[in-house]
């Protein structure tokens, strides 16, 4: 074993059964396990029952294009993050390309970034789980409980399964994702038996209603939709061969998604046509694609599809809330956060402190935006979701950009040509820039908020960003020693 808080290959005594563990469980995960993962935390029905039917309403029959426009971004992207995979022997993600490509103080900023950021959207979802929760209880099973009630539940049954091994949050994962993506396809196979509601027809994808200054609005809520595939890095350390499981890992993801957004998208279109969708969803944005699945499954299928959407919320949380935990991990190995937040527990090899202190803290949240008698999607999960979105955004911006001057730096050694160490990243970090700016200027749409607030909101990333450069350079004076380790440490050492 190495000494996570020494240079890459320093070997220490190996812990005895009375000390706490500092490595994770090794070689637990395999592609699909870490597939589970990160789709998860996307929410994929969530996505098509709650921003699909808002990107047609804004964006017209073209909505489908805007998912597999970013898509190809994000595959952009992932070309050089892969790229890059083998030569960051690290489960700090962000943390570690970023140090490697932008320097320390910019590495210890995305540090914190992405921390506050993937808690942001853990934390806020808990909001939208207990609204649907709250509300479906009471349509199907009669059932009138607050909404907070449900997001406590859910708080502790996150914990739980992210204090047990990670197999057992991978087994869940994968029941839950298989049963969502399911009823969606049974409404696909409907639609597409049926012919539509007047043919089945491409016109979501020609050029007239695609290239309309109204899709800037449907593309602002696919990038959204797209938010935590990235974290398959994350899981390096319990991945089965890293080098190769974590890049088949992220180009699964990005795939599946884009295919299945873009595919689920284009049926609802057809279910209501292209001549009335755009009507259909201005009507009733929410009840849409619980319209189309009464219309050509059945009613049952309907409360299936409600009663799935909750569990696709919980299968979101718990795939943050892990995510969340190793960052976590991996920072107290480099001393930037503190070492008990490394603590790994002996039977389960979780790390299980980092997830005492991230449950604790979402459940002050809710506490406090359920005394505050606020409503739990528009402000709760609307408000304290956004900045995570545009953190998100920036830190593959930075990444992008972070491969490119690597590998100014260093020679690819395993053959890797200038399409993916350069011109890739490159174009991938100015198209996301260039998103990252509309999601600013566009906001509002997301939170329905004024201005003071979406500024607020928008300038919550680069004073955590900056926070942690002023870290890094604290470190650098006061601890260099400290400072010349970080994202040094080898996870993968023997």
């Amino acid at each position: 074993m190495t000494n996570p808080f020494a240079p890459a290959g320093t070997p220490i005594p190996t812990h005895s059964d009375d000390q706490p563990s500092t490595h994770l469980q090794r070689g637990a995960l395999g592609v699909v396990d870490i597939l589970f993962f990160v789709v998860a935390a996307a929410a994929p029905l969530m996505v098509m029952a709650g921003v699909a039917p808002l990107a047609i309403l804004f964006g017209g029959v073209g909505a489908p294009a805007a998912y597999l426009v970013t898509g190809v971004i994000l595959l952009l992207f992932s070309s050089g993050f892969t790229a890059m995979t083998p030569y960051i022997r690290n489960a700090g993600a962000f943390y570690a390309y970023i140090s490697r490509g932008l320097g320390r103080p910019a590495g210890v900023g995305a540090a914190l970034l992405a921390l506050f950021s993937y808690n942001a959207m853990q934390i806020g979802t808990y909001g939208a789980f207990g609204y649907f929760a709250s509300s479906t209880a009471n349509n199907i099973f009669g059932l009138d409980q607050p909404w907070w009630v449900y997001s406590f539940a859910a708080l502790a049954f996150v914990w739980l399964l992210g204090y047990r091994s990670i197999n057992m949050g991978a087994k869940v994962l994968a029941a839950l994702l298989v049963a969502e993506t399911a009823i969606l396809l049974v409404l696909a196979v409907a639609v597409l038996i049926d012919g539509g509601a007047s043919g089945l027809t491409l016109d979501s994808f020609a050029p007239s209603n695609v290239f309309r200054s109204e899709m800037s609005i449907p593309l602002l809520m696919a990038v959204a939709a797209f938010i935590g595939y990235e974290a398959t890095a994350i899981y390096r350390e319990e991945a089965r061969d890293p080098d190769r499981t974590v890049p088949k890992a992220t180009y699964a993801a990005v795939a599946f998604l884009t295919l299945f957004y873009t595919f689920i998208t284009w049926i609802l279109v057809q279910a209501f046509g292209s001549d009335k969708v755009v009507a259909a969803a201005a009507a009733n944005p929410v009840e849409l694609p619980f319209t189309a699945m009464t219309e050509y499954v059945g009613s049952w299928a309907t409360d299936v599809q409600r009663v799935l959407v909750v569990t696709s919320l919980l299968a979101a949380l718990l795939a943050f809330h892990n995510a969340i935990t190793r960052y976590a991990y991996a920072l107290s190995a480099e001393q930037v956060l503190p070492p008990a937040l490394g603590r790994v527990h002996l039977s389960h090899g979780s790390p299980y402190v980092a997830g005492i202190l991230q449950t604790v803290l979402a459940g002050g949240f809710v506490a406090a935006f359920a005394l505050a008698g606020a409503d739990p999607y528009t402000e709760f999960f609307i408000w304290v979701n956004t900045p995570g979105i545009v953190g998100i955004l920036v830190l593959q911006v930075l990444a992008s950009f972070a491969v490119v001057f690597f590998f100014r730096r260093n020679a690819p050694q395993r053959g890797e040509g200038p399409l993916r160490t350069t011109v890739a990243p490159a174009v991938a970090g100015l198209l996301l820039a260039g998103t990252t700016v509309l999601v600013c200027k566009r906001l509002g749409l997301l939170t329905s908020a004024g201005p003071s607030v979406n500024w607020t909101l928008i300038t919550l990333t680069p004073v955590v960003f900056v926070t942690g450069v002023l870290l890094a350079l604290r470190l650098r004076r006061r601890q260099p020693a400290v400072y010349d380790r970080l994202a040094t440490t080898e996870i993968d050492a023997a």
